[in-house]
């Protein structure tokens, strides 16, 4: 028997009403918030987290279509069992939105994305231990990264972090305000720690905020930060790209910026980059950064009275951080590097001196040239030496590496009073000891303009001529006074077309007569046939094989020692004239004692037998006194004095021939 019409209707209604009644139950749940499943879902979350979870019952509503969206006046998410944090999450009046896909691809292991996050407020406790443990994770997996958020709201929120593995401690306070469609400002106040570094730092961005994802992807977020972070202080106007992935990583930050503090060391030390101890510094330029590289141009820098800028690039990304770019400038004052490289300060800034000492005894931070590596291009107009009596080099340029904790300058280029410097500088910081290598030639170097001589009366300077020479020295140490304490090497220098003040030459010899004839007529510039200096440096005590002056009047050379050990000197200027003169003391002139006070005398056995002599034949007669005072020359002692000048320059030139 066929079923009729009715039937088949009847039959229909009866199998899709089990599917009315679930779209009804549906419909009616999603129209009342689902208020019963409150208790199942803090059941849910609570296993899920490890830990438990509270949800206010007044004002919870749950919408399940399309994705979760939650409302409660009250969530509290408890702190992990091994925090000792009072919670993990507390919000109020809190809106989230979650979209499935998004909660299916964290599982695969991707960043979790919060689609919506609105709260009046918000005070969270987020840890994260050495072992990689995390308060925003379950208990047995190692943190994942931190959810990023489609959008962020919060009218008044807390953080307080902290991360074992970063060696960082942030408390910060803020809020944010709606200013239109897709747009926002954030303020924040931030104090904390990064390492053994203080942070204090005021933020305020405003735009789409780096976290959110705007409806044009190439929009921005402008950015101002002002803080300080240990001894150094800071300041940046400039933007995120509202597309970056983290904003904890300040990924698509550009922007110009202005750094301060009372050295250049404490600019770096934050960073993990090792830059010197120095004079007061600040800093004016742009950054950006992209990906792990920081790339800044400093447009102007000083330190003290220097003058500097240049570009670098810094990656942080690799086994060893890299530092590279180009330094320039109009001056550098070596005094403003300080400590860095063993300059003294000016006069009027020193402080006594250690027990009559000058050498530097600070200790090399030798670790921290093996915490990065670097490769640096120096072109700099001017450098200042720190002293009145030399010229500054203008201009300098050298290569700088830093690599294993081996610091080097290599091919130093530079002009020193119309001559040339050239040469290398290697610190190796590998060991607990550091090593010293020097090797420098210096030519064409005019004496008169690098060494300071002002005279009056248009007096000729005290030396003139063109210098030329090379040192290749070696030490080691812990500090400036260690190294210069162990040298060990050769220093060679020689004068050409030189000349030297009559009056000097006449006066190191005690000789009287001719003295004061060059005084009463005015002194001229005595020329010099040859000069040489080849010093010998073992153990930190130089002493000179040769150092000579031969002129037309006289030979004078040198004799003695001078420690850096030890910090003092013993040196016989001998004078051998060539000449006739009726009234002459003729004495070796001796400088010794400390490189903080040298003593300079003359040598009291010969002086004393010349005017013993003296005073015994002015007891038989007046005049008699003055036969000891007559010097009838040491010709013989000038011609040796001149022939070893000669044969040593003879013998370098051929050594500096191109056939040798």
């Amino acid at each position: 028997m066929r079923k009729g019409p009715a039937s088949r209707r009847w039959w229909w209604l009866a199998a899709a009403a089990p599917l009315f009644v679930l779209v009804a139950g549906l419909l009616i749940g999603e129209a009342l918030g689902w208020p019963f499943l409150r208790a199942p879902s803090q059941q849910l979350l609570s296993r899920q987290l490890q830990r438990d979870v509270v949800i206010a019952a007044p004002a919870f509503r749950l919408h399940l279509l399309g994705g979760i969206r939650l409302h409660t006046t009250r969530l509290d998410i408890a702190a992990p069992a091994w925090s000792r944090a009072p919670h993990t999450l507390l919000a109020q009046e809190l809106s989230i939105e979650m979209r499935y896909i998004d909660l299916w691809r964290s599982r695969g292991g991707e960043r979790l994305r919060v689609h919506s996050l609105k709260a009046r407020q918000l005070d969270a406790e987020l840890e994260r231990l050495a072992d990689g443990r995390a308060s925003w994770s379950r208990a047995e997996q190692v943190a994942p990264p931190p959810p990023s958020f489609g959008q962020l709201r919060v009218q008044q929120g807390q953080l307080h972090y902290r991360d074992e593995m970063h060696d960082l401690e942030l408390q910060v306070s803020g809020s944010t305000v709606d200013v239109k469609r897709n747009s926002a400002s954030l303020r924040a106040d931030i104090s904390g720690r990064y390492r053994s570094f203080p942070i204090k730092a005021e933020v305020l961005a405003s735009g789409v905020l780096p976290w959110e994802r705007g409806a044009d992807a190439n929009a921005t977020s402008a950015l101002t930060i002002k803080g300080s972070v240990g001894r150094a202080t800071m300041a940046f106007d400039g933007q995120f790209a509202a597309a970056a992935a983290g904003a904890l990583q300040l990924q698509g930050v550009s922007g110009r910026f202005s750094l301060k503090g009372p050295s250049l060391a404490a600019v770096g030390d934050p960073l993990g980059v090792t830059l010197p101890t120095t004079a007061a510094f600040r800093a004016d330029g742009a950054i950006v950064k992209e990906g792990s590289i920081w790339r800044v141009v400093v447009h102007q820098a000083s330190i003290g009275a220097s003058r500097l800028n240049g570009a670098f690039s810094y990656e942080s990304a690799g086994a060893v951080p890299m530092l590279a770019g180009r330094l320039g400038g109009a001056r550098l004052a070596m005094v403003d590097l300080g400590p860095a490289v063993g300059v003294l300060p000016a006069p009027a800034q020193r402080k006594p001196a250690r027990s009559g000492k000058v050498l530097p005894t600070r200790a090399f931070d030798l670790n921290s040239l093996r915490t990065m590596d670097a490769n640096v291009l120096i072109d700099i107009d001017e450098v200042d030496l720190n002293t009145r009596l030399l010229e500054p080099l203008k201009p300098l340029r050298t290569h700088l590496l830093l690599q294993g904790g081996v610091l080097s300058f290599n091919d130093i280029d530079a002009r020193l009073a119309d001559g040339r410097l050239l040469g290398k500088l290697v610190l190796d910081g590998r060991a607990n000891v550091a090593l010293w290598n020097t090797e420098l030639r210096w030519s064409a170097v005019r004496l008169e303009r690098w060494v300071h001589q002002a005279r009056a009366n248009a007096a000729p300077p005290w030396i003139s001529g063109s210098l030329d020479g090379s040192a290749t020295l070696q030490g080691q140490g812990r500090s400036t006074a260690e190294i210069l304490g162990s040298l060990a090497g050769r220093v060679h220098t020689e004068l050409r077309g030189g000349a030297v003040s009559h009056l000097a030459i006449e006066a190191a010899g005690l000789d009287i007569a001719q003295g004061l004839g060059v005084w009463i007529k005015g002194d001229d510039a005595l020329p010099v046939t040859c000069a040489v200096a080849d010093l010998v440096a073992a153990s930190g005590v130089l002493r000179p094989r040769l150092a000579v002056v031969d002129t037309r009047d006289s030979v004078v050379w040198l004799e003695g020692s001078l420690s850096l050990a030890n910090e003092t000197l013993d040196i016989r200027a001998i004078v051998a004239p060539k000449d006739f003169s009726p009234l002459a003391l003729r004495a070796p002139l001796r400088v010794r004692g400390s490189l903080a006070q040298p003593v300079v005398s003359v040598q009291k056995d010969a002086l004393a037998r010349k005017l013993g002599a003296a005073a015994l034949l002015a007891l038989l007669n007046p005049v008699a006194a003055l036969i000891p005072l007559i010097d009838p020359g040491n010709t013989d002692a000038a011609r040796s004095g001149a022939a070893d000048c000669r044969s040593l320059h003879i013998k370098t030139a051929r050594l500096r021939s191109p056939t040798h």
